[in-house]
């Protein structure tokens, strides 16, 4: 009876993927393009070469390091949308250092504090959308929205100011660093194992934290019902805060990875968050907040992505037709989710 049981979701599931498949087809028709070989196109242009293959996986890993830090977050109920300004803050907190002690100490030391920098920045900026949340009643939506754009806005002015490179005033950024201060990778393969390591271990402890820790069964707590969870004594906010710190201190990993990856343009410029803060909301939710599904996921997101830019290089294509299957695929699922709640709901009466 069990395994009968759980089929109708995974036909729910089939069913959702496919109606994403058809209203994307059916968006590619509107533009005159062909379905199949719009497809065809973003699967060679994220697995076609191993060329291809590492610059999706340099999309993969800052998706994992923020999707680990937002799976904290949503178990605490809380919408972090400001881990796009976080993700920007540790870039920037690591390039501050980079550019201070790269002269002064050993490339492999410069990293390490790099990625401490890029950790306490993000961390800091993540707090701070928590205190405007708990201290100010200021919503966390709003308040990460706003911080996203000061975010920005410091990272403009840095580059065009105090950081511009000597002599030029554009918004390409910073001076690039040496290829000392690049992580290490295989010959041939521009994508280092460390980055890889290290957001593999961050998305396993955060699944392990939630399940098998008593912080991670406090978080759920909140999450499920935050006046229940403070009458048992769980210390609500200061939890709520610590789920903040946590997941900013993850995309302000990501924030360093976009500094130093081997892929990477190595120095810091506008936009270097480039939307993968908010690809990991979709990710998350995707995986109905499970780390163990958020790990293909993020890589499936991360290859349509990359594969999309096939389709402004070869067919004259708006690359954000990668974002618009993303989203279908998103909405379809939770679309079926929500049916199949309400199924459920109505068998129980």
């Amino acid at each position: 009876m069990n395994n009968w049981a759980i089929q109708p979701s995974h036909l729910l599931r089939i069913i959702a993927i496919l109606s994403a498949l058809v209203f994307s087809a059916f968006i590619l028709l509107i533009l005159g393009a062909s379905p199949l070989d719009a497809f065809a196109l973003i699967l060679s242009g994220a697995f076609g070469s191993s060329t291809k293959l590492a610059y999706v996986m340099t999309a993969w890993v800052p998706v994992l390091f923020c999707s680990a830090g937002l799976l904290v977050t949503f178990a605490a109920g809380l919408w972090n949308i400001g881990i796009e300004g976080q993700i920007i803050m540790g870039a920037l907190f690591a390039t501050g250092l980079m550019q201070t002690l790269q002269d002064s100490l050993q490339p492999a030391v410069v990293l390490v504090l790099a990625a401490l920098a890029g950790l306490m920045g993000g961390a800091c900026w993540g707090m701070l959308a928590g205190a405007l949340r708990l201290y100010g009643n200021v919503n966390e939506i709003f308040g990460g929205l706003g911080l996203n754009f000061i975010a920005g806005s410091l990272t403009v002015y840095l580059v065009l100011g105090p950081w511009k490179r000597p002599g030029i005033g554009s918004t390409s950024g910073t001076q690039p660093f040496p290829s000392s201060l690049w992580l290490p990778a295989f010959k041939g393969f521009q994508v280092s194992p460390i980055e890889v390591l290290l957001g593999l271990m961050a998305m396993a402890l955060v699944g392990w934290a939630l399940r098998g820790t008593h912080f991670g069964l406090q978080l759920k707590a909140i999450g499920k019902n935050l006046r229940a969870a403070f009458l048992k004594g769980i210390p609500v906010q200061q939890h709520m805060l610590s789920a903040f710190g946590l997941c900013g201190a993850l995309a302000g990993l990501a924030g360093w990875v976009l500094v130093v990856g081997t892929s990477a343009r190595h120095n810091l410029f506008p936009l270097i968050s480039s939307g993968y803060g908010f690809l990991a909301i979709l990710v998350v939710l995707l995986a109905n907040l499970s780390a163990f599904w958020s790990v293909p996921l993020s890589f499936f997101f991360a290859a349509i992505s990359m594969g999309s830019l096939q389709l402004a290089l070869q067919r004259q294509l708006d690359s954000s037709l990668g974002g618009v299957i993303q989203g279908m695929l998103v909405l379809s699922i939770l679309v079926t989710k929500g049916l199949q709640s309400r199924l459920l709901s109505r068998r129980g009466k």
